[in-house]
C-alpha cells in the first residue's frame, strides 16, 4: 500500500499492511530539507493547510478593523449595535490575547448583528499538496467546527459564564457559526476535498463538561460529519484533554478518526476501554510528541509504541503523536524509529 492508502484504509475503519506511523505536519522539521524528504519518503504523513476565501463566520467584507497600538495589535468589530475590542499583545518574552471581543452576552448580540456577505471558498493549497505528495501522505483541509467561534471570542472564564448565565445565547451563536460553516465544507468537498481534519470539540469537553458538549458540538459536529460522508470524504477529529467519559459522545458524532488520546499522565486514555467503546472510528496517537517521541530514547520509545498497538490491534488505528506540530528533527527521528515497531505487529 501507498502511504495515502494505508491511512485511508485506517480511517475508514479498515486493516491496512501495517499501522500506519503518522505525524501530523512537519512540525519545525522544514519539508524541503533532507529530513522533510525522508519523512515523506517513508512516514505515512497527514498535511493539513487551510483553505482560502475568507472566514466562515465573518465572510468576506466584514467591517473589521486592525490598529497597532505600541505592543497591542488592536482590532474593532464595528457592528450596528457598537463597536467590540480585542487586544493581541507581544514582548520579546510571549505573545498572547489579553483581550477578547466578547465579554458579555450582551456582546454575542452586537457580534451577530454584523453584516454577513459569505465567502467564496477554494482548495488551492489542499490541490497544491495533493499534487506535491502524491501517494506518500494524506492530505486534507484544516477547519475549526463551530464552537471555534464561541471559544475565541471570548475568553475561557467568560465563555464558562456565559454557558451558565446565559446557555440560549450561547447555543444561538454556535447554531449561526455551523448554519455559515456548512456551506463552506459542501463547497469545498464540490472541489474535490477528500478529506477534513476539524478542531474545536475540547473547547466544550474541557471546559463546559458533558452536557455542554452534548448541546454545543455534538448535533452540530455530526452534520458535518454526515455532509462529509455524503462527498466521500474522510472526517478527522481532534479533541485534546480527557476523554474517557466522551467515548459514547464521540461515537455520536460519528467521525471517522480522532486524535490524540494522550495516556496517563498527560490524559486519561484507557485505549483498551476505547478501542472496545468507539467501535471502527479510527485511533489516532497517543504518543506525545514532546515529551515522549522527541526526549525518549528510541529503545523506550519502542516499547511504549508496542504496548499502546498491542491495546487496539492494528485495524482502524494510526500510531502518531499528538498533533503539537512543535517536534524538531531529533522528535522525526523518533517517528522514523516507530516504523520497526509498525512493521513487526501482527495484532
Amino acid at each position: 500500500m501507498t502511504s495515502r492508502e494505508r491511512l485511508v484504509t485506517a480511517m475508514l475503519g479498515g486493516t491496512p499492511d501495517r499501522v500506519p506511523v503518522s505525524p501530523f505536519h512537519f512540525g519545525l522539521v522544514d519539508p524541503d530539507s533532507p529530513m522533510g524528504h525522508e519523512m515523506l519518503r517513508r512516514l505515512d504523513m497527514i498535511i493539513s493547510p487551510g483553505f482560502e476565501g475568507g472566514s466562515p463566520f465573518f465572510g468576506v467584507g466584514a467591517p473589521i478593523e486592525g490598529t497597532q497600538e505600541g505592543s497591542d495589535n488592536v482590532t474593532l468589530y464595528h457592528t450596528p449595535k457598537g463597536d467590540l475590542r480585542s487586544v493581541f499583545r507581544r514582548t520579546s518574552i510571549q505573545h498572547a490575547q489579553v483581550e477578547y471581543p466578547c465579554k458579555t452576552p450582551d456582546d454575542i448580540e452586537k457580534l451577530l448583528s454584523m453584516p454577513f456577505e459569505p465567502p467564496r471558498p477554494t482548495a488551492e493549497a489542499y490541490r497544491q499538496w495533493v499534487e506535491r505528495a502524491g501517494e506518500e501522505a494524506l492530505v486534507m483541509v484544516g477547519l475549526g467546527d463551530a464552537i471555534c467561534i464561541p471559544a475565541t471570542v471570548m475568553s475561557p472564564e467568560d465563555m464558562c459564564l456565559c454557558w451558565a448565565d446565559a446557555p440560549d445565547l450561547l447555543l444561538k451563536l454556535t447554531n449561526v457559526a455551523h448554519s455559515r460553516l456548512m456551506p463552506v465544507i459542501e463547497e469545498l468537498c464540490r472541489q474535490g476535498v477528500k478529506a477534513f481534519r476539524i478542531v474545536g470539540g475540547e473547547y466544550a469537553s474541557t471546559q463546559l463538561g458533558p452536557r455542554g458538549f452534548a448541546a454545543l458540538v455534538l448535533e452540530q459536529d455530526r452534520e458535518l460529519c454526515d455532509l462529509m460522508r455524503r462527498y466521500g470524504a474522510i472526517s478527522y477529529y481532534h479533541n485534546h484533554g480527557v476523554v474517557m467519559q466522551y467515548l459514547e459522545l464521540f461515537r455520536a458524532v460519528g467521525m471517522d478518526a480522532i486524535d490524540p488520546f494522550e495516556h496517563p499522565p498527560f490524559g486519561d486514555a484507557d485505549l483498551r476501554v476505547c478501542r472496545e467503546k468507539l467501535g471502527k472510528i479510527c485511533i489516532v496517537g497517543n504518543l506525545d510528541d514532546m515529551e515522549q517521541i522527541e526526549q525518549l530514547p528510541h529503545d523506550r520509545l519502542k516499547e511504549l509504541a508496542a504496548e499502546r498497538l498491542a491495546a487496539t490491534g492494528s485495524t482502524a488505528r494510526v500510531l502518531g503523536g499528538t498533533a503539537s506540530g512543535t517536534y524538531t528533527e531529533k522528535g522525526a527521528a523518533g517517528f522514523l524509529a516507530l516504523l520497526e515497531v509498525a512493521e513487526a505487529f501482527r495484532g
